[in-house]
């Protein structure tokens, strides 16, 4: 059963997902994708909770954690998960050495933890990294500083609803049901006026810093849009295996949970 609870960091109230028990396997962190929070991770939790103990947060500002005051970038991200780390082993929640997983806006985030605290973090897995060029990274970023603030009208949020209606319900994998697509875009639809915070992270992030990541790395690829550019990414690891699942594209947690639960399972437990 996945339970939800709360802990703290730098900005206040840290919410995550928890399931599973401790024993020989290392415990693993589940680091969600932006605009999502940890929900998006419910049926990998079920499906990696059969032999390990598994948490997954919500990104600062996201799901149902504290916002910061503006914008940290990765590094504020991350060390914000870096004090729910130390504050889940004073609670005896977490104690260790964990592994981690990332998704997406969520691969940076355990890259940039990594980096930052290898005495807690043993293995680093991957999927989507987005590794831009330098000038697709510019004007991403610049489109996320520049995000209109939300309106009387409700203009804003009416095109930012329509967009993500449209992209996570109208183009979903055709085996995820209507009803989970559409508790899928009300998670994500949930961030509103902080919607852009992480992407302004994600797109003036240094690439150049996955070539510090020491810890034994997995990149576990879909056949997606990111494909190829998190394929060139993942080369940049120093110690990186890659696994490509070509026969998958999005919606990998609704549709191949057990399979990416197992994926994870032949890479972590061989360590």
């Amino acid at each position: 059963m996945i339970s939800r609870a709360y802990t703290t960091c730098r900005y206040g109230q840290m919410h995550y997902r928890i399931a599973g028990t401790a024993g020989e396997c290392a415990p693993v962190v589940l680091l969600h994708q932006n605009p999502s929070s940890s929900f998006e991770y419910e049926p990998l939790i079920a499906a990696l909770a059969a032999d390990r103990l598994v948490v997954a947060f919500d990104t600062p500002g996201y799901g149902m954690s504290d916002a910061p005051p503006a914008s940290p970038g990765m590094a504020g991200y991350a060390a914000a998960f870096s004090d729910a780390l130390d504050a889940l082993e004073v609670e005896g929640v977490l104690a260790g050495q964990v592994d981690l997983y990332g998704f997406h806006t969520g691969s940076l985030l355990a890259c940039e933890l990594a980096i930052a605290r290898p005495d807690r973090v043993r293995a680093v897995s991957l999927t989507g990294i987005p590794m831009y060029d330098a000038d697709a990274l510019a004007s991403r970023l610049a489109d996320a500083e520049n995000y209109p603030a939300l309106d009387e009208e409700g203009t804003v949020v009416r095109d930012l609803t329509a967009g993500l209606w449209a992209y996570v319900v109208g183009k979903r994998d055709p085996r995820v049901p209507l009803e989970k697509a559409a508790l899928n875009f009300a998670d994500k639809a949930r961030a509103m006026d902080r919607f852009t915070w992480a992407y302004r992270g994600v797109w003036s992030w240094d690439f150049a810093r996955l070539e510090q990541v020491a810890q034994p790395a997995l990149l576990l690829q879909p056949a997606e849009d990111l494909m190829h550019l998190s394929l060139k990414a993942a080369a940049r690891l120093p110690s990186c295996r890659v696994v490509e699942l070509t026969d998958l594209d999005r919606d990998i947690f609704d549709i191949a949970p057990e399979r990416i639960a197992d994926e994870l399972r032949d890479f972590l437990d061989c360590l």
